[in-house]
């Protein structure tokens, strides 16, 4: 199947966020895509107000979504994204949705909040609880993350594990030193933990990197963006999960038993 990763810079306006992501989805689903990734927290983004996406958060039900629900209805094709929807007063979730003819057929609270080189999501996003669940795309098992998650292997051994073939991963990784390095090795670690496929979509404003990459079961990297807006288009196939996994079967070899969250 034909899979997407979009990317772009997130502007202060929703309602111009919305626009970006129903034209990456018809631009998407023009080119036979099944699955659409696009970053994180889309809803808004000032580098004047870190905490802008938070002020800015919207209900499940409200128009943003409604917005990109209506241009889902359009096509079979399922998207995957993050917004921030309100849990109480100043604060909110990082909630992933995963949208499919004009439904929103699964969503996730992000597990691991960015606390580290010198910022704090935590401040004002409540982290989830609940392990994600997988999806099913075109016949393969989609298993999803959020950004940060990508730092921590149990979460993605834990999806290969419940039988995903696919990880898809919405970001906005902020610049800094080595931070480029980091994404890159990363997201091919996981792969190779894995033995699934990666699709990674990164917001590309000022403060983001963009490079957006779909690599695949052997950390081989098959499409890659830098740090304009693009949308980026593999093809990847259950077969070539399979092959790997007989090659390199790091999932039946491992000695640990399956992590547990806390």
């Amino acid at each position: 199947m034909i899979v997407a990763a979009g990317q772009f810079a997130v502007t202060p306006d929703w309602k111009t966020n919305a626009l970006t992501c129903v034209e990456l989805m018809a631009q998407a689903a023009q080119q036979q895509a099944s699955l659409l990734v696009l970053p994180e927290a889309l809803l808004a983004r000032d580098d004047a107000d870190p905490y802008l996406s938070v002020k800015s958060a919207q209900r499940l039900d409200g128009d943003f979504l409604r917005l990109l629900l209506d241009e889902s209805r359009l096509n079979s094709m399922t998207t995957v994204l993050t917004v921030h929807v309100p849990s109480m007063e100043g604060r909110a979730v990082n909630t992933l949705v995963v949208l499919c003819r004009g439904e929103i057929v699964a969503q996730y609270a992000k597990l691991h909040l960015y606390d580290a080189f010198n910022m704090q999501e935590s401040a004002r996003v409540d982290a989830g609880s609940i392990l994600p669940p997988l999806i099913e795309v075109d016949g393969m098992l989609v298993g999803l993350m959020t950004c940060y998650d990508l730092r921590f292997p149990e979460l993605a051994l834990s999806l290969a594990l419940a039988g995903a073939q696919l990880l898809v991963l919405p970001a906005a990784w902020v610049r800094g030193p080595l931070k480029e390095q980091h994404w890159a090795t990363l997201l091919s670690a996981r792969a190779l933990d894995t033995t699934c496929y990666m699709v990674a979509a990164g917001e590309c404003g000022n403060k983001n990197i963009g490079q957006s990459r779909v690599i695949d079961p052997q950390g081989v990297t098959i499409a890659a963006a830098a740090e304009a807006p693009q949308l980026i288009y593999a093809d990847v196939t259950a077969a070539r999960v399979t092959q790997t996994r007989e090659k390199l079967p790091v999932l039946q070899n491992r000695r640990f038993a399956p992590p547990q969250l806390l």
